[in-house]
């Protein structure tokens, strides 16, 4: 009986062993990023990106794009996420389908972490280089420490050609010049391999002995310490003393071959130029600001008083990276992302041009069905339930300006 029992263990114990092989192996697609998971307090309250733009909706293999625009780091951060002290400028993409050639914040190249400030505003860039055909989801993304990735909105792009012809050519400090899409691979490979039959053969010198039934009637008998035997121990020892030796030698060849060599760079860069704003000479006060549950729509009392030269009418409140537009006012002409847009989105009870020195209160409606397909809407089952975004305010000759604006939110369900 306990023949049998052993031998069914180690026929589960080998089932086991396959199935987590094959998974190894199996890598579905992955087209987008579930950026919608992401709490509604942190996409509204963190980093709010606009201006963007994407050079291109397609791309061949080996060609480059660029995405560009404004993010403003919103001074009322939330207490429960770290500050983006130590942040890194990324790009959302499933897998290497591009490669990031280059990445600016103010001008300044940033391979690095950086320092960012709260209430400041910065102009980025990136440069992408097309690596695997698809259509493919690329979103904008801050990466902070403590805080996780900060996705952005994000557009689909095509990328055509064949993956077998895409190229990564770089030169080393030594003059030489690699292809870094195949460099060494036969190595990655000897060793990935070599490691993996290592292992293999740890795993199947243990498992050729009783295993789970008899250990465990051996452990609870008192009898622990005949389950390892002098051999199994030269064995171990033999083992341990193989791997250091090979990692030893390795290590050593390694050197010999590749003496010019620099760390992987990991400083934080600082004094990172954020942009001058205008100054705005538009005061807002929210009054209230309720999200009616039935109508997906949310709803501000806003006190708008224009300390300025000329008429203003407001166009565009922006949160969470969805735009909400008085199409009277405001239009598109960037190709934002459609699911991202809602270009009748915005009324204003009396959106009539607002005469400088004169105060109104009026009530804006942003209502669009990307407050439940982007999951905004769970922002009213948060313990602190607040809501920020950018309000933009246009004169008749198109000037533009940014107002932010935060606070509370009411749920109502009638």
């Amino acid at each position: 009986m306990k023949i049998i029992k052993d031998k069914v263990a180690k026929l589960s114990f080998v089932a086991l062993l396959i199935t987590i092989t094959a998974a190894m192996f199996y890598t579905p697609t992955a087209s987008a990023h579930g950026e919608k998971s992401k709490a509604a307090f942190m996409r509204m309250r963190t980093i709010h990106w606009f201006d963007l733009n994407w050079s291109k909706e397609e791309v061949a293999v080996n060609d480059t794009m660029t995405i560009s625009g404004k993010f403003f780091v919103f001074s009322g951060w939330p207490e429960t996420v770290d500050k983006p002290e130590i942040s890194f400028l990324n790009i959302g993409i499933p897998g290497p389908v591009f490669i990031r050639a280059g990445s600016w914040i103010g001008g300044q190249l940033v391979p690095r972490s950086v320092s960012l400030e709260l209430g400041e505003t910065y102009e980025f860039k990136v440069l992408l280089k097309a690596r695997r055909p698809g259509d493919w989801h690329v979103h904008t993304m801050l990466n902070v420490k403590g805080g996780g990735p900060i996705i952005g909105p994000g557009k689909w792009v095509t990328v055509t050609g064949s993956m077998s012809d895409f190229r990564n050519p770089v030169t080393t400090l030594t003059g030489e010049t690699v292809d870094l899409e195949s460099y060494n691979l036969s190595n990655v490979y000897f060793w990935h391999a070599f490691w993996y039959g290592l292992g293999l053969l740890w795993v199947v010198y243990w498992a050729r002995k009783p295993m789970f039934v008899p250990r465990s009637i051996a452990v609870e008998a008192g009898k622990a310490d005949t389950l390892i035997s002098p051999v199994d121990k030269k064995v171990a020892m033999a083992f341990g003393a193989g791997v250091i030796a090979i990692v030893a030698i390795s290590m050593g060849q390694s050197n010999e071959q590749y003496p010019v060599t620099t760390p992987l760079q990991a400083g934080l860069l600082r004094g990172i130029k954020s942009i001058e704003m205008p100054a705005t000479s538009i005061a807002v006060k929210v009054e209230d600001a309720t999200y009616r549950v039935p109508g997906r729509a949310m709803q501000m009392t806003l006190t708008i008083t224009n300390n300025g030269d000329s008429p203003i009418r407001l166009g565009e409140f922006n949160t969470a990276g969805v735009r909400f537009l008085d199409s009277a006012v405001a239009q598109d002409e960037t190709g934002y992302p459609d699911d991202l847009l809602a270009e009748e989105g915005l009324t204003v009870s009396d959106n009539s041009a607002l005469a400088p020195g004169q105060t109104r209160t009026v009530q804006v409606t942003a209502s669009d069905a990307a407050w439940e397909v982007y999951r905004l809407a769970d922002l009213i089952y948060d313990p602190d339930s607040r809501f920020a975004g950018l309000l933009f305010f246009y004169d008749a000759a198109g000037n533009r300006q940014l107002i932010t604006i935060d606070a509370p939110l009411i749920p109502t369900f009638i």
